[in-house]
């Protein structure tokens, strides 16, 4: 339950707020960008506050009718039903104003850079692989995002060894962030005559795209080698020196792009990614000194961990890190369902935010 004190609290703040706000010229131009950011994100905040401080103070009259002796019987029976009703939409209120005040990503906003790569397995990890990416594809189609494939590596025999693209829209970090960790593929190899089932993996990592602000990167921090692209079993690609790699010194990140055949495209889709690793890098840190009090929260993004297994023989999915199971296999695959599994991991991660919230109010 929130305390009327902390409404009165956020009251008082967006009135503060609108009070600078008056005001321009004595805030100065950096100040003001800062104070109207806080001051609209503040706002929805502020509607829930206002609905549920007006629903209690309902409440309360209410009581105060039904309970009156020196009231008709008309009249005290008519307050106890709208007591009722008020009641019941008290709960919605308050869990609606609790989640608007959890913390909140600063990145959940982003696009995003999404890499897959194949893991255990040999070639038929590689074809799982191609399968994520496929599926993420159409998941996008589905949200409506925009996908741009960085860079592709395609397995021996099919499917990806690795692949990096670019997802873009709002809220794209926000859906997709619970997505990294290890994906486990049980199924029947179309290669494997004994019909044994085999069990290969694939790593899937989502990283906020960041902004030109969020990460500042020094030229003399990188080592930037030009070489001829090859393909598979040596085959060039080109027969210009048009492949980049860059080394980011400090911190030992590499990024490799080849798929262009201009050299300046390769080296921007390069620095992209470079840019979205860094920016990782930096959140790890910091996710790393706050690990303490983010206990709870759903999957630790740790890419060692297994987080989903997809299993062919029984048509089903499981998402190891809540317990859930879906037996539509195909539309998951196909993007259609996987938003069912996004929706829960989101779900769940909110409420063990409101319950931490809970404990701290």
């Amino acid at each position: 339950m929130i305390p009327d004190g902390k409404i009165e609290q956020l009251l008082d703040r967006y009135d503060f707020l609108q009070h600078q706000l008056a005001d321009p010229a004595a805030l100065g131009s950096e100040k003001f960008v800062a104070v109207s950011k806080e001051y609209s994100d503040l706002g929805p905040v502020i509607e829930g506050a206002q609905a549920l401080k007006a629903l209690r103070q309902e409440i309360t009259e209410l009581e105060e009718m039904s309970g009156e002796a020196e009231s008709d019987a008309e009249m005290r029976s008519m307050a106890a039903e709208e007591l009722t009703e008020a009641k019941k939409r008290l709960p919605g209120l308050e869990r609606d104003l609790s989640l608007l005040l959890l913390p909140r990503d600063a990145a959940d906003d982003r696009s995003a850079i999404l890499e897959i790569r194949a893991g255990t397995g040999g070639d038929e990890a590689a074809l799982f692989a191609g399968d994520l990416f496929r599926m993420y594809q159409r998941f996008a189609e589905v949200e409506g995002w925009k996908m741009e494939i960085l860079s592709f590596s395609a397995g021996d025999v099919g499917g990806v060894k690795e692949a990096v693209a670019a997802v873009s829209g709002k809220g794209v970090f926000a859906r997709l962030k619970f997505e990294s960790g290890v994906h486990r593929v049980q199924r029947v190899p179309a290669t494997e005559s004994g019909g044994r089932i085999h069990t290969s993996a694939a790593t899937v990592a989502v990283l906020p795209e960041p902004e030109e602000v969020d990460v500042k990167i020094e030229d003399k921090d990188l080592r930037i080698d030009i070489f001829r692209a090859s393909g598979p079993g040596g085959q060039s690609v080109n027969t210009t020196d048009s492949a980049v790699r860059i080394t980011h010194l400090p911190t030992g990140i590499v990024v490799q792009q080849q798929d262009e055949k201009s050299q300046h495209k390769n080296k921007e889709k390069a620095m992209k990614v470079l840019r979205a690793r860094l920016y990782e890098h930096q959140r790890a840190i910091i996710d790393a000194e706050r690990a303490e009090t983010r206990r709870g929260q759903v999957g630790s993004g740790d890419r060692s961990e297994r987080i989903r297994t997809y299993n062919f023989p029984q048509g089903r999915v499981t998402d190891h890190r809540i317990n859930l199971t879906l037996h539509k296999l195909d539309q998951v695959l196909a993007g259609e369902a996987l938003g069912e599994i996004v929706a829960a991991l989101i779900d769940d991660h909110q409420a063990g935010l409101l319950a931490q919230m809970e404990e701290d109010l």
